[in-house]
Formats: structure tokens, C-alpha cells, sequence
């Protein structure tokens, strides 16, 4: 099969990245990426930070420079679909009935946003956030201002998006599930968030959820059947609202790879090289469920660092390199004066000792600065730091040593990071 190409099913960071270190690692033969976008692969993150409040242009999304692929021989299909792998012949089908053969195949097809089967949930003004389009119409939205805007969902997309429509003047309340913010984290740190956010004047609506999405009233000349006026929550109570955002988590599109008789489970099962059960499948991105070494367990990230190592590791992979995704997952958000980085398996650091370094007692717009870590056995598993950027290359470091800490330096600001390290 070596006179057939590398075919690359999607069109985000992942696919981008995995095409860029194919040509870097030195194969020059054909290479052809399907995305079902219509825009050269581009990052997601600033679509509810920077790009959202206005502050990103459009081309600082692109994942390689312009005309990278068409200079690097890369067949970019845009707006085309893959609808059919068959593994046994090493055969992708395009929607168009193209047949593509590959020598090695990446699927790389993200996620999709989830959404609310409830009365009214087909309303206009109810929207999810996941495309460059999306970002770019809510963008417009918000930016009116002194609109009534509900999020449904209180994790990181939500509370993003919640400091954004404060951003532009909008009246914000939250709906979220979870008693606390961002349910993954410590009640206490999940109500530092909530906190700076009430200190910003968004309203909450903790451990509640819709039921319900009504058109109550005509809007502007908008018939009243059309656009969503009012967000019903399970305790009845009834909020007023002209933009309901629903952030409420994402779903792997895994559709091809089922369909192809591929292992899936929380998305498309692959080993820490990003292999499939099928032989010169790879996946990588949203939508790979992968073994992560230091664990052992599988799992399934959905933040940009995983898309960017992921595609390295994948297109490593696919050239019969030793290539394994080992690295300790990573995030970052960016709400208001705030600035958050995390580092670590979280799957580790469920029950695991939190141990603060700095104060969470008081929230002034974000400007207060501290660590969190979360100790396993003695050993940092997993660290957050809040306005706190020089610190992040140490807590890399520290989580990559695996070393036993002395806790009382760990939460000691006057002890340096770097001090906590092992000797070389």
C-alpha cells in the first residue's frame, strides 16, 4: 500500500497538526484532508475567550499559516463529508461517492454539542457554542448589550461565556446543575468562581435545571411563537431571557468509526500511539478515547493541548514511529481579569488531598493569585494556578517528577517551586 496516501478525516487542531508533522517527519507522498467545515483547520479556545469578546482576529485562529497546505502539497477537501471506512480494504468514501485509498487513515472528527430535549427547545435565540460561525453570530449578539442572557451550564464553556455577555453589558444568569460552578472541581474552589462572578454581577441558579423554553411575548415585531422570552427551571421559577446559551458539554462523533466495526466507548478506543482495534487506523483529538500511560486508564480529553500533541503523536504513528501521547493533559481559561492554567490527570486527582498555595478567601475581578494542588500518595498529581503564569513550567515539572513533596513547603509561597523539584 505504500503508493497510496495518508488520509486525514476532519478539519480542527488535531488534523492540522497531524498533516504539519507528517511533512515535518519527512513523507512526502500524498496526503488528503476531509473536513466538513468550510474553513482551513482553525483553533477553538478563543471562540468563547479572545474571538468572542472581540479582542482575537479572525486569522490568529488558523492552526498553519495561510497556504501552508497548498505549499506543502496537502489535498484540503473542504465542506466534504467521509461517510464510510472500510477497513478491510484500507477505503474511504466521500459523500460525493469518491473512493480514496489510504495507506494509513486518521480520524481526527471531533465532537458535537449537546443538546436539550425540552419543550421549546427549537426556539430562535437558543444557541450552542462550537464553530468559528457560532462565535462569530453570538459575538454579534452580546454585543448589543443590555440583553437577558441565560447559560445553561455552569462548567468552563458556560462561565466563559458568562464573562464575555458581563463583558458587553448584558444582564447574565447562570443555570447550572451542580451546587457549586464547575462541578469537576472542589466545592470551595468551584465557589471562588462563583464568587468573582457574582462580584461581576452574574446571578446564579445552582442545583437547578430547565424544563422548559417558552416564547411568552412578541420581541420587535417578531412573532411570539419564533424567539425564546423565558427560561422555566424545575423549581418553576420562570427567567426572563433573550439569548439562552446552552453549554452543557460536547458528544464525540464516533458514528464512522461504529460503523466501521471499530472498538468505541466514550468515543473511538485507542492505545497511548493512538491506534484503533483496526490495523493503519489512528485517531486523535475530541473524539479519541486514549490510554493514558502514566494511569493506565483510558481517556477522553477535549481541551486544545490534547488536539496539539495528539496530532503530533498520531502522525508520528502513522509513519511506524514509536510515538505515545504521555504527556500530563492541560487547559486554560481566561474569564475576566482572571487567568487559570491546569495541569494534570484528573482522573487521579478525584479524592485526591487538596492543598492550596496562596488565599482563595477573597475575590477582587481575579486579581487574587494562587496555586492549587491536588497529592496522591504524596506526589502531585494534578495543579491549577490562578494569576499566577510564571509558576506553570514548575508544575509541569513537579507533576512529571512524580516526586514526594513535603506539604507544608508545597503550600509555603515563600518556598520557591523550583525547590521542590528532585536533584538531577
Amino acid at each position: 500500500m505504500d503508493e497510496h496516501g495518508m488520509v486525514i478525516v476532519g478539519g480542527g487542531l488535531a488534523a492540522g497538526t497531524a498533516a504539519k508533522t507528517l511533512r515535518a517527519e519527512g513523507w512526502d507522498g500524498p496526503i488528503t484532508m476531509i473536513g466538513a467545515e468550510h474553513r482551513e483547520p482553525y483553533l477553538r479556545p478563543p471562540l468563547s475567550k479572545e474571538f468572542l469578546l472581540g479582542k482575537a482576529p479572525e486569522e490568529d485562529l488558523a492552526v498553519n499559516p495561510p497556504g501552508w497546505y497548498a505549499e506543502n502539497g496537502v489535498d484540503l477537501r473542504l465542506g466534504e463529508r467521509v461517510t464510510q471506512v472500510v477497513p478491510a480494504s484500507r477505503v474511504v468514501t466521500l459523500e460525493s461517492g469518491a473512493l480514496l485509498p489510504y495507506r494509513a487513515a486518521l480520524l481526527a472528527t471531533g465532537a458535537s454539542p449537546r443538546t436539550l430535549d425540552i419543550p421549546g427547545a427549537h426556539l430562535e435565540g437558543i444557541v450552542t457554542l462550537r464553530r468559528f460561525e457560532d462565535s462569530l453570530a453570538l459575538r454579534a449578539q452580546l454585543a448589543e448589550g443590555g440583553q437577558r442572557v441565560v447559560i445553561v451550564g455552569s462548567g468552563w464553556i458556560g462561565m466563559e461565556v458568562a464573562a464575555a455577555a458581563r463583558a458587553y453589558g448584558n444582564e447574565v444568569t447562570v443555570v447550572g446543575r451542580g451546587r457549586t460552578p464547575l462541578g469537576q472541581l472542589e466545592p470551595e474552589l468551584g465557589d471562588y468562581f462563583r464568587r468573582l462572578h457574582e462580584s461581576e454581577g452574574v446571578q446564579f441558579r445552582l442545583g437547578e435545571h430547565p424544563v422548559e423554553f417558552k416564547a411568552t411575548g412578541d420581541r420587535a415585531g417578531v412573532q411570539e411563537a419564533e424567539c425564546v422570552t423565558c427560561v422555566v427551571t424545575n423549581d418553576g421559577e420562570r427567567l426572563g431571557a433573550e439569548l439562552v446559551v446552552v453549554a452543557v458539554g460536547v458528544v464525540p462523533e464516533a458514528g464512522l468509526a461504529q460503523r466501521a466495526g471499530l472498538l468505541t466507548g466514550n468515543g473511538i478506543v485507542v492505545d497511548a500511539s493512538l491506534r484503533t482495534s483496526a490495523e493503519g487506523i489512528f485517531a486523535a483529538g475530541d473524539v479519541a478515547n486514549s490510554l493514558q500511560p502514566f494511569t493506565g486508564d483510558h481517556v477522553r480529553s477535549e481541551h486544545w493541548s490534547n488536539a496539539l500533541n495528539g496530532g503530533k503523536v498520531a502522525a508520528k504513528s502513522m509513519l511506524g514511529q514509536d510515538a505515545k501521547l504521555d504527556i500530563a493533559p492541560y487547559f486554560y481559561t481566561d474569564q475576566y481579569s482572571l487567568s487559570l492554567e491546569y495541569s494534570g490527570y484528573w482522573q487521579r486527582a478525584r479524592g485526591a488531598k487538596l492543598v492550596l498555595r496562596g488565599s482563595i478567601e477573597t475575590v477582587e475581578s481575579g486579581l487574587d493569585g494562587f496555586v492549587a494542588f491536588w497529592v496522591r500518595d504524596g506526589a502531585v498529581v494534578a495543579a491549577m494556578n490562578v494569576n499566577t503564569p510564571k509558576s506553570q513550567k514548575a508544575l509541569k515539572a513537579l507533576i512529571a517528577s512524580r516526586a514526594v513533596v513535603d506539604e507544608a513547603r508545597l503550600s509555603d509561597p515563600t518556598v520557591p517551586l523550583a525547590e521542590l523539584l528532585p536533584a538531577d
